[in-house]
């Protein structure tokens, strides 16, 4: 059995407010005695919709930059993993990154995923402002289990989540920043639970608060069981999660070894 604590927060527009509001996070979480800390997508800031791309451009930050190294050293000091995200500095002008990362209890970042969906939907255009990574990061083994990572709007694609689980992972942790609007939170606790139930895994999806997000943070377990639910509270959540629940419902529910991989194809038509 692992603790873990999923941070729900509301970012501010300043980066050094939400950096130290974030350190504090990760010390709580360490002394509720959590093994691992994930916060929500754009934890750096929020971005409103008046700042510019360049203006955004001009606060992102290299993985090597004060945000994540602060966040790193924190991790170290208090001997627990963090699942983070930032604007991460692309090779576009005026685009950034937007990117999610692990540190271990080192303080050494082990891996890094960049959102390859951007949210261009819903009167939304992310690519405004963003620049799409380019694949998949592979799952990697924490203590918790192995993890395979996601950001937001990537939780609506099954393929992603689906590649992931069938390359190993037993957690799928998605942090995000889920917009209000009309079935938007139907439409996240539903597509939650189903990414767990037809992956036979844990999902974890710390989602910002309040500015013009719905909250909501979960945790699912492999059997489609909300075992945390956030509502609309700032703050910390803890839950207890066990890779024998995931070895157990993927044996007795055995989806990823039933598929018919040998068949799967496009149609003709």
């Amino acid at each position: 059995m692992s603790k873990i604590a999923l941070v729900q927060m509301k970012a501010d527009v300043r980066k050094e407010k939400n950096l130290q509001k974030i350190l504090r996070y990760i010390s709580k979480s360490s002394s509720k005695g959590a093994t691992l800390c994930a916060f929500p997508e754009f934890m750096m800031c929020y971005t409103p919709s008046s700042q510019s791309a360049k203006e955004l451009a001009n606060i992102s930050e290299k993985i090597t930059g004060d945000f994540v190294s602060s966040i790193a050293d924190s991790a170290k000091q208090n001997s627990i993993q963090v699942v983070g995200t930032f604007y991460e500095k692309s090779p576009k002008p005026n685009r950034v990154y937007d990117t999610s990362f692990v540190v271990g209890k080192n303080g050494k970042v082990i891996s890094v995923y960049r959102k390859i969906h951007l949210y261009d939907a819903l009167g939304f255009k992310e690519s405004d402002k963003l620049y799409p990574g380019s694949s998949i990061t592979k799952p990697i083994k924490t203590s918790i289990g192995k993890m395979g990572m996601m950001i937001c709007y990537d939780v609506r694609f099954p393929e992603m989540s689906r590649i992931l689980a069938s390359s190993g992972s037993e957690i799928l942790v998605i942090p995000s920043a889920w917009v209000k609007g009309k079935q938007k939170e139907e439409h996240w606790i539903t597509i939650n639970k189903t990414r767990a139930i037809e992956n036979g895994c844990y999902v974890i999806s710390p989602d910002q608060v309040g500015n013009i997000y719905c909250g909501r943070s979960l945790v699912v377990d492999p059997f489609g069981k909300i075992l945390l639910d956030m509502k609309k509270w700032e703050g910390i959540g803890i839950a207890d999660i066990s890779l024998s629940m995931v070895h157990q419902v993927r044996k007795k529910l055995p989806l990823l070894r039933n598929r018919r991989t040998d068949i799967y194809t496009n149609l003709k038509i």
